[in-house]
């Protein structure tokens, strides 16, 4: 088996279609297409179910999957030893974790082991999933809920482990003295979004705000409430900016995740984030 093939056939399983596939590896549709085509031809299995919405693994590329990604680890690893280059690790967050939460990672990490290049990237969640997918990011950190990953409701690509590592608690918070009755969103899709759909149902008067760094500061402002994670709103609480009002809303769970199967080459990485 020749490594290009599994590099492609990695990534289109991440990615469910050639196309993602071939954009996540900067190649041409039809060069991953060969390369699945080869690597098909050369084990004597059909690895995929090609359906109109796009490349689902069959059972034998479900028993390929896990161990492809061991042998492209290692391989990396071995390469590495050969040439002397430094091991890289690349840690994904949604954007208000990377600030929040990532550094004090990236600092044990570097502690635990110096020897490695940590690289961290700040995308939105479902950019986060698919790059976890493909192999653009070793280990992501994101929010969520209940026992498997996507509770919270959102699509997860599928094989991924994940690890509580913490809570977060959701405040609902406004100005003193400002609008009690709007409801601030964040953008369609985002986890705090999600959340506060099932809080109070789409039928509650709202704003649409970008983000929730928006959403918050159009609360300081006076234009309304919304719910918000504790990290976000605790320096505007302490100052009085903000006031809690009252609501019994529910925690998310802090959520390591990472592609089952490559527990031993991230070992360091997934104790770092987990301690």
């Amino acid at each position: 088996m020749d490594l290009r093939h599994l590099r492609a056939f990695v990534a289109v399983v991440g990615a469910g279609t050639v196309t993602g596939a071939a954009n996540a590896l900067g190649l041409a549709p039809a060069s991953v297409s060969e390369q699945i085509r080869r690597l098909e031809e050369s084990l004597g299995v059909t690895l995929f179910e090609r359906t109109p919405r796009g490349m689902r693994p069959t059972e034998r590329g479900g028993l390929l999957f896990g161990r492809a990604r061991e042998l492209l680890d290692h391989a990396d690893e071995v390469r590495r030893e050969v040439v002397g280059h430094r091991r890289r690790v690349t840690i994904g967050a949604l954007e208000m974790l990377a600030a929040t939460r990532l550094p004090d990672v990236v600092r044990r990490l570097s502690q635990r082991r110096p020897d490695l290049d940590v690289e961290v990237r700040a995308l939105p969640r479902q950019t986060l999933l698919a790059e976890l997918a493909s192999g653009g990011v070793d280990a992501a950190l994101l929010l969520d809920s209940g026992l498997r990953v996507g509770t919270l409701g959102f699509v997860p690509p599928a094989d991924l482990d994940f690890l509580d590592v913490g809570e977060v608690e959701l405040l609902l918070v406004a100005a003193p003295g400002g609008d009690r009755d709007t409801l601030l969103v964040s953008a369609p899709g985002c986890s705090i979004r999600l959340a506060t759909e099932r809080v109070f149902g789409p039928e509650a008067p709202r704003r649409e705000l970008t983000s929730v760094a928006t959403a918050r500061e159009w609360a300081r402002q006076g234009f309304g409430r919304s719910l918000l994670p504790d990290f976000a709103v605790a320096a505007d609480l302490a100052s009085g900016a903000l006031v809690p009002l009252e609501l019994d809303a529910p925690r998310l769970a802090l959520r390591l995740v990472w592609p089952r199967g490559r527990e031993a080459s991230l070992r360091d990485v997934l104790y770092a984030m987990s301690a």
